[in-house]
């Protein structure tokens, strides 16, 4: 199961020095012009939890192996792009495949680096983003809901329960708000948003990319984004992408005392993929034993069965119970075996729905 955070906003606002950093790795071209990523890149980045290290230490795992997000870097969007406008169709092309966006906007000063609009202003240029994808949603629905409120008017159920919804969504849209304010009555409902793909739906949380002199505090620019994300309903990260893509490069044993000096706990890196984490609604759930600890994602509510498949997929279908122990038991008592004697250890069957930390052992008939 694959979980992807789209990373877009304006041309020349560190995206891709971001994505860099974030994967360690030099696959995303940047320089300065617009349109430097044209196509999309990908990737996969380990989502820290110092619980794996320590449920690796108390089952004597051989090897840790922690969960992943995938980030996408994609192409700078400009004003017009509903309407085909510089990459726009493949821009929103991209955007539709991912499941959260990942939204950077500069707020940092500096003349030697272009802003495709000549200005520093990040919540402009957020709005700029948004009315592009609001426009793309609403040349979508006012195409699609008109012909399914006369199926509905038919008797069609189907049409009926998408009618509603995307019609909700509709009026969120011509109000100039986002589609993800929508409120789905049913599980029906929640289907039909989803299978609709719209590009406002979808979560954002908003990264304040600044200079290194405000990577601890922020500055004017940030808390303005900050009060915008509040308004909104939205997360926001500060970061400054020139320091992150600096970290990336340095040895794992000089980054603490270079985050130190700066006056920083920890990377921008690690609270952007955190809230990464929390914008997609997912939780983790390990395997442990001798060989390896290892993390995986579900999304939460998923039930046992479910999250079976995603270690593998005849997991679920010949699922049987789950031996299931809460991390805070794990730790406490030192193990499976002690939580067992312990009455600690839980068997639970198809219903079980998963708990973020859970340590668990499938017994399956494939």
């Amino acid at each position: 199961m694959g979980f992807r955070c789209g990373i877009v906003g304006l041309p020349n606002v560190g995206k891709s020095t971001l994505f860099n950093a974030l994967t360690e790795t030099a696959a995303a071209q940047a320089a300065n012009y617009p349109f430097c990523t044209i196509e999309p890149n990908v990737g996969q980045v380990d989502v820290p939890d110092p619980r794996l290290a320590e449920i690796a230490r108390i089952a004597g795992s051989a090897r840790i192996v922690p969960t992943q997000l995938a980030f996408v870097d994609i192409a700078g969007l400009v004003r017009g792009a509903s309407k085909g406008e510089g990459l726009g169709n493949q821009f929103l092309a991209n955007i539709r495949e991912v499941d959260a966006i990942i939204h950077v906007l500069r707020c940092f000063e500096d003349p030697d680096i272009t802003h495709v609009e000549g200005r520093v202003d990040p919540v402009a240029d957020a709005e700029t983003v948004m009315t592009e994808l609001m426009l793309a949603d609403l040349e979508s629905l006012e195409r699609r809901v008109p012909t399914l409120a006369k199926k509905a008017q038919g008797g069609d159920k189907e049409a009926k329960s998408a009618a509603a919804i995307l019609g909700q969504a509709l009026d969120l849209l011509r109000q100039g708000r986002p589609a993800r304010l929508a409120a789905p009555r049913d599980a029906d409902e929640a289907r039909h948003l989803a299978q609709a793909q719209l590009l406002t739906a979808k979560p954002v949380l908003y990264v304040c990319n600044v200079e290194e002199a405000a990577a601890a505090t922020g500055n004017a620019h940030a808390r303005a984004v900050e009060a915008m994300a509040a308004a909104e309903g939205a997360g926001a990260v500060i970061v400054s992408a020139a320091i992150e893509a600096e970290i990336a490069a340095m040895p794992e044993a000089e980054r603490a005392d270079y985050l130190a000096a700066l006056g920083l706990a920890e990377t921008g890196l690690a609270r952007i993929i955190r809230a990464g984490y929390a914008l997609l609604d997912l939780v983790t759930f390990f395997t442990a034993g001798p060989k390896e600890a290892r993390a995986w994602t579900v999304r939460r509510g998923s039930t046992a069965p479910q999250a079976a498949g995603v270690i593998h997929s005849d997991f679920e279908r010949a699922f049987i119970r789950a031996e299931t122990v809460a991390y805070a038991d794990y730790v406490a008592l030192g193990g499976e075996a002690r939580a067992r004697e312990a009455g600690r250890l839980r068997a639970e069957g198809k219903a079980y729905v998963v708990q973020d930390g859970d340590i668990m052992h499938f017994l399956h008939g494939a």
